[in-house]
């Protein structure tokens, strides 16, 4: 790597050979610029690592600059042939306004009607609406009174209805926005007083109503034949917790725990009793369950961009735009290859494997001090070793239609918990992190199913569910 014209590696590999011809440097001296140029050999490693060969994501990478589009034949806009989506008229407008002609602006002579010229103009108006429910009372001869009752849910003299319930939890929880900012809004616009203390109640409220929706997503996601998972840290209170998630194109599960690994998936209660195939990305404590697995290869091409730039792995360089390819025939062929196609990739990606060994090798064993433990590999062996023993798991993609070439939907699942922690910073509390998770399944799921998250949580406050998940 060059910085500022200067070659780094070159100049590294200078010092080491310069400290090892030199006789008469002292012992301590040698072993403090070895640990210097380890640590800039670290520090260097660090410094290239990016978006693309790495976990980094991109908005962290420097002097980040967007792909311009490369010019093409068809102009700007849309195209022929293209279904627009520009307004349409409504058949029943709200309110009707009769523009009369002024006669005056007339030639003389007779006039008849001869119909009218209609547009529309589509508009909102926020405004409070108060429905005043009065039970009526009769008293009989002996002056008993006998009230009407309420309908269910009034309860109090003055109360909020389900509509606010509904959009106060729909922009905190969907919207994530912060408490103080609903609470303008609601009084800016409709000069409705609702205090964040309020809008936390409204989302205990459909915290303790999603409690069967639960139980249902864990089923459905422990009977499905394919579910991703990951797991993202969060900070309560100032305490670092972990998010984790399992899902698939239906259903979504989110679940915080003090802890990243094993317990925390035991304690979500899918993965122990799920028998499909879970893809995720290579995190070791997700092969402690009795089901077949698929690799991330999004990861794996990270991995290999990063260990041809840093190491200069020729081998990493082929694989990666191996697995490039296979993709590319994966989705040419609909989603699998067939037999013969299939083990012909396979052995592509065996031979160069081999290839890799006598350009990565192990570490020598003769440079072991002790008997115990396993000799440190470089990033580049690991992930070679990585390649060759889950060779089944990494490939799995090309002979199941079922399996995607990535973990996307995992990820993108779980994408906006990083958003909500970006925004407040942390959740205050365990209950305000649980309560974020119910409720963000519930809507995700929502979503899958074409169900809006403002008309799911109308829906929730009313209480009932979506059509869906009652079949």
């Amino acid at each position: 790597m060059k910085l500022e014209s200067i070659d780094i590696e070159a100049t590294i590999e200078k010092t080491k050979r310069l400290l090892e011809e030199d006789q008469g440097i002292s012992p301590s001296l040698k072993t403090s610029i070895e640990l210097l140029l380890l640590l800039v050999t670290l520090l260097l490693n660090r410094l290239g690592l990016n978006s693309s060969n790495s976990s980094k994501p991109p908005s962290s990478d420097p002097n980040r600059q967007k792909k311009q589009k490369e010019p093409g034949a068809k102009k700007p806009g849309g195209q022929k042939g293209h279904n627009g989506t520009t307004l349409k008229k409504v058949a029943n407008p709200d309110i009707i306004e009769e523009i009369p002609l002024d006669p005056t602006t007339l030639p003389p002579g007779d006039y008849k009607e001869a119909g009218y010229d209609a547009r529309q103009v589509i508009d909102i108006d926020i405004s409070q609406i108060v429905t005043e429910y009065r039970a009526q009372i009769l008293e009989d001869a002996n002056g008993k009174h006998y009230a009407a009752s309420f309908p269910d849910g009034v309860t109090r003299p003055v109360q909020y209805g389900i509509n606010i319930k509904a959009q106060s939890v729909y922009l905190s929880q969907y919207q994530l926005i912060p408490y103080s900012r609903i609470e303008e809004t609601f009084h800016d616009q409709a000069e409705i007083p609702v205090s964040g203390g309020s809008i936390f109640n409204f989302n205990e409220e459909a915290y303790e109503k999603l409690e069967a929706f639960e139980d249902i997503v864990r089923s459905k996601l422990i009977q499905s034949d394919l579910c991703h998972t990951d797991e993202t840290g969060i900070n309560i209170d100032g305490k670092r917790r972990w998010l984790h998630c399992v899902s698939n194109d239906q259903w979504t599960f989110f679940h915080p725990h003090e802890k990243r690994g094993i317990e925390a998936m035991n304690a979500m209660g899918i993965l122990p009793e799920f028998t499909g195939i879970l893809c995720h990305d290579h995190w070791k404590p997700y092969f402690r369950f009795s089901c077949d697995h698929a690799l991330c290869n999004a990861h794996h091409l990270r991995e290999l961009q990063r260990a041809w730039e840093q190491d200069k792995q020729e081998w990493a360089k082929d694989l990666r735009a191996l697995l490039i390819e296979i993709n590319a025939a994966v989705e040419d062929a609909g989603g699998q290859l067939a037999p013969q196609t299939d083990s012909h990739y396979r052995q592509k990606y065996k031979n160069l494997l081999e290839r890799a060994q006598n350009k990565c090798p192990p570490p020598d064993e003769n440079q072991r001090k002790g008997k115990r433990g396993r000799l440190k590999r470089s990033k580049s062996r690991n992930l070679l070793e990585r390649l060759i023993e889950y060779e089944n798991e990494t490939l799995r993609f090309m002979e199941d239609k079922r399996v995607p070439f990535t973990n996307n939907r995992g990820e993108n699942d779980i994408r906006m918990t990083k958003v909500q922690q970006k925004i407040s910073g942390c959740f205050r509390s365990e209950k305000g992190a649980a309560i974020f998770c119910r409720v963000r399944s519930y809507l995700s799921t929502c979503k899958k199913h074409g169900v809006m998250a403002s008309e799911a949580l109308r829906l929730l406050f009313a209480g009932k569910f979506p059509a869906f998940l009652n079949e």
